[in-house]
């Protein structure tokens, strides 16, 4: 089958690979239809190459057909439409009984202490082989998979694998009152889907600051109040102040995280790593405080006393300081990790119809075959010619 495959630093391709095989009897094996570049794979490109090998398989926004089943699967059939969650979970074990599907116990990768596998994403997270591919193997074929009715476009529903229940934990983490004020920090695919749901849930104003224009006319035409960053500058939490009565916004989403082009320690980081041994360099690059956190100290400042940050942009490296003095005397309360897909599927699904409260079907900027990757993760990085949202057609 043809994959995308990661060769190094800015350097993926598409490749000529095994097919998967059922390995354990419940696996399946799905042909892709479509699949997603998330700002997440720009990390793989630039910043994580030592946590990764010459050829891994990237991806981990999926679905399409099933077109193989294990002997002991019996939820699904071959022929059935499925959206792949971008957590590997049994949806068994106790943490994906508690709604916790990003920490399955099953699938935790112990070797980095880190929390459940996911497709397509490095060592940290258990190497496993993506979605950005023809064909993909899907462990727990009873209880990961999320069926979905034939019919619809796919851009109904491929959003179900990361972007819909990201934001939607985000904005559930948020915990913005009946008629409260949130602040949305980057409108990349996770920050403008943040800002519809919240809008859907009853906030009666939402913020969303960005630089990149097209993102701000996208969120406009939703009925966001967009700030652009290049115009306020330093001036922003005075504007937004003077937006919620001087006070701040009762939440604020992070919608950032690690900047995917890689903040000036992590870009050293990087260039450091290539001459390093690869222990030595995963070491380096696990422990180094590589994030910009520009976006989460802004977070802080602006957030009224009182009021709640949710994290949902992904950070990594440990040796960031945080203003834990002020978070305290502003009794700030901070929820954060990967989305729990399988938590929130029945919360979203009933809106993936043809009235499309949420604009998935016209979410995406960019349709592209799979053989035009490496182009458009160039594209995407480079936030060229309007690109938002990127899904790709083997």
């Amino acid at each position: 089958m043809k994959a995308l495959t990661w060769h190094g630093r800015r350097d993926v391709r598409v490749d000529s690979v095994p097919d998967p095989a059922i390995k354990d009897p419940t696996d399946v094996v799905v042909k892709v239809t479509t699949s997603g570049l998330c700002g997440s794979d720009l990390h793989l490109y630039e910043v994580l190459g030592p946590f990764l090998d010459v050829g891994d398989i990237l991806g981990h926004e999926s679905m399409g057909i099933v077109a193989e089943t294990g002997p002991n699967v019996t939820t699904v059939n071959i022929g059935d439409r499925v959206v792949i969650p971008f957590n590997v979970s049994c949806g068994t074990c106790h943490t994906c009984g508690q709604g916790l599907h990003s920490q399955c116990e099953t699938t935790q990768v112990r070797e980095y202490g880190s929390g459940a596998s996911l497709f397509g994403y490095t060592k940290l997270y258990g190497q496993v082989p993506g979605g950005q591919a023809e064909l993909l193997r899907v462990p727990f074929g009873n209880t990961l998979p999320i069926r979905v009715p034939h019919g619809p476009v796919d851009d109904r529903f491929v959003f179900l694998s990361d972007v819909l229940p990201t934001a939607w934990q985000a904005v559930e983490y948020a915990a913005v009152p009946e008629g409260g004020s949130l602040v949305v920090l980057g409108l990349g695919p996770i920050g403008d889907m943040s800002c519809r749901i919240a809008l859907h849930r009853g906030a009666s104003q939402v913020i969303g600051v960005d630089l990149v224009p097209e993102r701000l006319v996208r969120a406009r035409h939703r009925g966001v109040r967009v700030l652009d960053l290049n115009e306020y500058g330093k001036d922003l939490v005075g504007a937004v102040r003077d937006l919620t009565d001087g006070r701040g916004p009762d939440a604020v989403i992070d919608a950032v995280g690690m900047e995917a082009h890689g903040s000036p320690a992590a870009k050293l980081a990087a260039q450091a790593t290539n001459l390093l041994p690869s222990a030595l360099a995963a070491k380096l690059m696990e422990h180094a405080g590589v994030d910009r956190l520009h976006a989460l100290y802004l977070a802080i400042d602006i957030v009224r006393r009182g009021g709640t940050i949710s994290l949902s942009g992904v950070y990594g490296g440990q040796s960031d300081p945080l203003p834990l003095l002020t978070m305290f005397d502003k009794q700030i309360q901070l929820r954060m990790g990967q989305a729990n897909v399988h938590r929130w599927a029945d919360d979203i699904l009933p809106l993936l119809t043809d009235d499309d409260p949420l604009g998935v079907d016209t979410f995406a900027t960019h349709h592209v075959p799979l053989h035009d990757a490496p182009a458009a993760y160039e594209m995407f990085q480079k936030k060229q010619d309007g690109a938002v949202k990127v899904l790709f057609k083997p």
